[in-house]
């Protein structure tokens, strides 16, 4: 399968980059092809300009800013995002990915009266995320989950509608020990080696 790994965090030595790591080695270790984005790595800009959003329902020039990325979300077979959860849902960076990459006409038909969103991306048959939060499971569920339904829910009604769904997630990470966050690596990894 060819796995699209968009990782978001802006520090490289974060506990987000040791998630990156063990899902990046659970796909290897199942022969998966693996292509990674590095949003803040590679410097990709989140926000939406005046003109990219005069342009963003027009066919042809929606994609002109974002067409290398769009590409590649257009080539993998599973979309995994690794992201902390911030303020209950992507960080802004992450968010301005969706908002810019996943643009109407080539990843989704725009909604009609009486018919939802048109599926664009049926290439998506796995998608997955895998966070941390540093709210306890009972308040994330409390709130109705936004982050997990922007990124699952969401997300996932422009894939394959009988995309496999993934949600890892690490609860009150803020005060978790060094032992719950190496069996959640460790979870991670068997979790994507058995995809």
């Amino acid at each position: 399968m060819q796995a699209l790994v968009v990782y978001c965090h802006p520090v490289p030595e974060s506990f987000s980059a040791a998630i990156r790591d063990a899902v990046l080695r659970g796909l290897g270790t199942a022969g998966h092809e693996v292509d990674l984005i590095d949003l803040y790595a590679e410097g990709f800009d989140p926000t939406m300009g005046r003109e990219e959003r005069l342009g963003y329902h027009t066919p042809g020039t929606n994609v002109l800013p974002i067409a290398a990325h769009l590409e590649r979300v257009k080539r993998a077979e599973a979309l995994i995002f690794v992201a902390p959860t911030w303020w209950y849902g992507p960080p802004a960076m992450l968010k301005g990915w969706l908002d810019r990459v996943l643009v109407p006409h080539e990843t989704f038909g725009m909604p009609e009266p009486m018919r939802p969103l048109e599926r664009r991306l049926t290439n998506i048959r796995l998608l997955a995320t895998v966070t941390t939060l540093g709210s306890p499971w009972y308040w994330w569920l409390w709130i109705g989950q936004p982050g997990r339904r922007i990124l699952l829910d969401g997300v996932g009604g422009i894939v394959h509608p009988r995309a496999r769904k993934v949600w890892l997630a690490l609860h009150g990470m803020d005060s978790v020990s060094e032992g719950r966050r190496a069996a959640f690596l460790a979870r991670v990894e068997a979790r994507f080696a058995r995809i």
